[in-house]
């Protein structure tokens, strides 16, 4: 693998990551009918200390009686002792997370997997493509990029929905706007009466963004037919296979590698993921069964 977590500037995992531990949710946000965000606060103080992440890693939630599931670490990396995970009611487990609120207590172990190529994108335009709930896993990365704006250039983040009633956040893409040589564009493929953006598929504002090839670094994540048509027009565009990055997702059940619930052709997500260099995923985009 071309992408270790080192390389891209991610911290090494702490000593006790695949140990649980004992965390509270300090605060709940409702987001959408099934769409909720948790803050979480390690109980132990010393855990606390010692826990760093880098944008783009996830924890292991887990609820006694439950069971465990991968949620992505949506917070800044700079506040590491208040974690924030935006998760989908989809199953049991969120379901039941779902009932959580201020005060209740949960496992965590973490953080696993590799995170974004932040380092490697200074002094380049950082191009963030997302779908459906595909923005929180860069949350992360766009508070970082925003926080240290002199080390990158022009930010364009595009959200691409099925529906206009799935897009959460729109106050944060009403605030991210505000920032200097910063550009938001959504597009949902079914709009509504009241939608203000684009209708269409995401790829249709690409020629909004002013995209340069050469000079831009490209974070992608969300449903994979829709990465699979961003980076086909993006390679058209003429930007480097090299400078695409992408977020799999896939079945995490262990983390450790061990389970093989995430094997991603010769490759684990949980180890070698969930960001890839599109050159390392290429050969297994949309093939059924990997």
């Amino acid at each position: 693998m071309s992408n270790s977590g080192l390389a891209h500037g991610g911290h090494p995992p702490p000593t006790n990551s695949r140990m649980p531990m004992a965390a509270e949710v300090i605060d709940r946000v409702q987001e959408s009918d099934r769409i909720f965000t948790l803050r979480l606060r390690l109980r132990n103080p010393e855990q606390r200390r010692a826990y760093r992440f880098a944008p783009g890693q996830f924890n292991m939630l887990y609820l006694h009686g439950v069971g465990e599931v991968a949620i992505s670490i949506a917070s800044d990396p700079d506040e590491p002792e208040i974690l924030g995970h935006t998760i989908r009611a989809t199953g049991r487990v969120t379901d039941a997370m779902a009932r959580l609120d201020v005060g209740s207590r949960i496992g965590l172990r973490g953080p696993y997997g590799q995170p974004w190529p932040l380092k490697q994108a200074e002094g380049a335009d950082v191009l963030i493509i997302t779908g459906g709930i595909g923005c929180a896993p860069v949350v992360g990365v766009i508070n970082y990029v925003l926080m240290r704006r002199q080390r990158y250039g022009k930010l364009t983040i595009i959200q691409g929905v099925k529906h206009a009633q799935d897009l959460i956040w729109r106050e944060r893409y009403d605030y991210w706007r505000t920032f200097p040589n910063t550009q938001v564009l959504v597009a949902a493929d079914h709009g509504g009466p009241l939608w203000p953006f684009h209708v269409g598929p995401v790829t249709e504002v690409f020629d909004d963004a002013q995209i340069d090839p050469d000079g831009t670094t490209v974070m992608m994540c969300g449903p994979e037919g829709m990465m699979i048509a961003g980076t086909k027009e993006l390679l058209e565009r003429g930007v480097p296979e090299k400078r695409l990055y992408l977020s799999m997702e896939r079945n995490i059940q262990c983390a450790v590698g061990h389970c093989g619930h995430c094997q991603f052709g010769a490759q684990f997500l949980c180890r070698q993921g969930p960001i890839f260099q599109y050159p390392d995923v290429k050969p297994l985009l949309g093939i059924r069964g990997f």
